[in-house]
């Protein structure tokens, strides 16, 4: 399953920039059925050698088949990241695409804060947070920039356009957990 999730967001990144790619999909959808099952995917961009964030988008419901949810991803992550300009033919050899196959979020009843640190699984959640209209979310390998609880929480609250002490608040979080794919 790495190598066909892989090369269809890689396919799907190559055709939004007008470039032709040999991904035949019908073929995938034959030897992969579980392509055309509902998923929640994320695909991240990320430039090499620096591994340097160069864009993410995701769906965090499973609405639509996954080989749709992988291209519309990729094409967004490569194109309509709003925190980065769309990806350049020039940039192309220099990234490494990601793809992590979320499980349904699941909501995280706590009653205070260090209740809270008792219920998330480091490295294994990834985390939504929600706060009257302001969420944000963080996959599962944000834990490897923000190895503890608080650095965590601190950028996720600041994400989400709240105060880094938004715990506080006791805003709803949500957990899953991801599969991830990365390209070799």
């Amino acid at each position: 399953m790495h190598d066909i999730v892989i090369a269809l967001a890689k396919a799907a990144i190559l055709v939004a920039l007008d470039q032709p790619d040999n991904f035949n999909l019908e073929d995938a959808l034959k030897h992969y059925p579980a392509l055309e099952q509902n998923a929640a995917v994320f695909v991240t961009i990320n430039t090499e050698p620096s591994e340097q964030l160069r864009g993410c988008i995701g769906t965090l419901k499973a609405y639509r088949p996954l080989y749709k949810d992988i291209i519309f991803n990729a094409q967004a992550a490569a194109l309509r990241d709003t925190r980065f300009k769309p990806l350049t033919l020039k940039e192309l050899p220099h990234i490494k695409v990601e793809v992590a196959i979320l499980n349904e979020p699941q909501p995280v009843t706590y009653k205070d804060i260090n209740d809270l640190r008792t219920k998330i699984k480091i490295p294994n959640d990834g985390v939504v947070l929600n706060y009257k209209g302001h969420h944000a979310t963080y996959l599962p390998q944000v834990w490897e920039d923000l190895p503890t609880f608080d650095a965590f929480f601190k950028s996720l609250c600041l994400k989400a356009k709240l105060a880094e002490s938004c715990l506080t608040l006791h805003p709803n979080i949500l957990t899953y957990q991801a599969t991830k794919y990365k390209e070799k």
